[in-house]
């Protein structure tokens, strides 16, 4: 009876001073971090103490959230601007080629964050945690941390998950109608768009499993001294994995309990329902008097569309200017050559009030998951330029569901985005636009309290262990049921040759007792 008013006493005293979160965000990418900003957020405003290690500072004084910084003085470490000449002479083969950058990204990464005086403090603090939330990119490192403050971890992916993430959540996946988020595929595939998505799915898990968890074992130890278990075992300690995708955008696919979808959660955030909070007078006006709807081009925030080479550039500046729609370009200088008088540029542009804006009739996007789900959010039909990483998944994505059009970058010229425009502007695209925005809207629980109540549950289950998939710990032959297979091959190889032992015994003896009959009549 004591043990069981002692044990209710310190459940309430953990529901009013909340639990100690921890999360970790060693990606020096902010397109990320603009995904996982408002989960930790939430998380505060619930009441409970969070710690966010990561290379943003936290823009405004939130109670219960204290952000420490990787690196204070290399904050633009990561390349955030891409120059689009490298995209002029892509191969069938480049995604292998990116899978090497992300593990450079991962192992850059993993000596920062690692060797950080922030987290080096805070080790060395003793402080203790209830939950540590950690981001599935492209490393593993921190799950080392997790480890070694005796604390279950969540995983938080930006993107749809990585093929070497479906095995440590025992998430099922079937390369036959699931395209890897590498491919530029949809759910309907054709037999070379099946094969290449099967090697590209085993060869990326086998890759990271050499390359990217060798090389974080390797920088554990260099931070954090010997005895940590490999990271690829610890991988299969993750309680859940929330990830920023849902199926009217991405597609369905068979998901276990401890995979989450919280797709742009940052969208269903209270403090981003006033549509008109980010847009200035100026815009406002462009916006509101635009009698035949508005045209918005971005290509985020790494690519930089002025380095477009000039035929490109002129090419699309020529088919917009046959438009009755304005136009709004995110642009990175203070001109543009040749710019037709329908079209304002600017630096920056607060996305997702323009695109939820009525006027708004088209969106022009290189297909990163933000503006992606930015625009199924709004309902808007895209034109998709993929670039890079699941940019081509989600323009397959958006194509497949009749919202969207795929323009590759090599086929940019007049006719082309012409060709793409009239097609996008028809009132179908804008039909099946508002059907995704519906399912995307609506949902059974806010992304947000999704994320806060799972959180609380894995802290409060102690890593929710009744979520775990028994497949996690199978080795690969047994998860195939390649044992299995191999035995009935067998028995059935040995019945058959047992038959045919036995027809050839019979036969040869009838033909021994032929032969016997003739001898004696003979």
């Amino acid at each position: 009876m004591i043990r069981l008013l002692a044990a209710t006493l310190l459940l309430a005293l953990q529901l009013v001073h909340g639990y100690k979160i921890l999360g970790l965000f060693p990606h020096a990418g902010e397109s990320h971090y603009q995904i996982f900003q408002p989960i930790m957020k939430a998380l505060a405003e619930a009441g409970h103490e969070v710690t966010v290690l990561s290379h943003f500072p936290e823009r405004g004084n939130i109670s219960g959230l204290r952000v420490l910084l990787i690196d204070e003085t290399e904050q633009e470490s990561l390349v955030n601007a891409i120059n689009l000449e490298i995209f002029e002479n892509r191969r069938p083969y480049n995604h292998f080629l990116e899978f090497f950058m992300l593990y450079d990204w991962g192992v850059q990464s993993c000596q920062k964050a690692l060797g950080s005086k922030s987290l080096k403090n805070l080790m060395a603090s003793d402080e203790s945690f209830d939950l540590v939330i950690i981001e599935n990119f492209n490393t593993d490192c921190m799950l080392a941390v997790a480890h070694k403050l005796k604390a279950p971890f969540i995983g938080l992916s930006s993107c749809s998950l990585q093929p070497w993430l479906l095995d440590r959540i025992g998430m099922p996946n079937y390369p036959s109608y699931i395209p890897a988020v590498f491919m530029g595929y949809s759910e309907e595939m054709t037999f070379g768009e099946r094969l290449a998505n099967w090697i590209t799915l085993q060869s990326f898990k086998f890759m990271y499993r050499i390359f990217s968890d060798r090389a974080a074992n390797r920088i554990v130890e260099e931070h954090l001294g010997t005895g940590i278990p490999d990271v690829g075992e610890l991988a299969k300690q993750t309680s859940i994995i929330m990830v920023n995708t849902h199926y009217s955008l991405s597609g369905t696919k068979p998901i276990t309990p401890s995979l989450v979808e919280i797709g742009g959660a940052y969208l269903f955030s209270s403090h981003e329902n006033c549509l008109d909070s980010k847009i200035d007078s100026e815009l406002k006006e462009f916006l509101d008097t635009a009698d035949n709807g508005v045209v918005y081009i971005s290509w985020g925030s790494m690519i930089r569309a002025e380095t477009l080479p000039a035929s490109k550039r002129d090419g699309i500046l020529q088919a917009l200017a046959g438009l009755p729609q304005k136009v709004l370009w995110k642009w990175e200088n203070e001109t543009i050559p040749n710019k037709p008088s329908n079209v304002m540029i600017r630096k920056w542009m607060p996305q997702r009030d323009i695109l939820c804006h009525p006027k708004v009739k088209l969106f022009m996007s290189h297909g990163g998951l933000l503006g992606s789900s930015e625009a199924a959010y709004c309902g808007v039909p895209v034109i998709v330029t993929p670039m890079y990483g699941d940019q081509f998944l989600n323009g397959a994505a958006l194509q497949h569901r009749g919202m969207g059009v795929v323009l590759q970058y090599e086929d940019i010229n007049r006719e082309s985005v012409q060709k793409a425009l009239q097609t996008t502007l028809d009132s179908s695209f804008a039909a099946n636009a508002k059907k995704v925005s519906y399912a995307y809207r609506n949902r059974l629980k806010n992304p947000l309290e999704t994320a806060v109540w799972w959180a609380e549950h894995v802290i409060k289950t102690g890593g929710a262990p009744l979520s775990k998939s028994s497949s996690i710990y199978l080795p690969w032959y047994i998860y195939h049921s390649l044992d299995v297979i191999f035995t009935l091959i067998l028995v059935s190889v040995i019945f058959l040759m047992s038959w045919i032992w036995f027809l050839r015994l019979i036969l040869g003896l009838k033909t021994q007792n032929i032969t016997k009959e003739k001898s004696k009549t003979h």
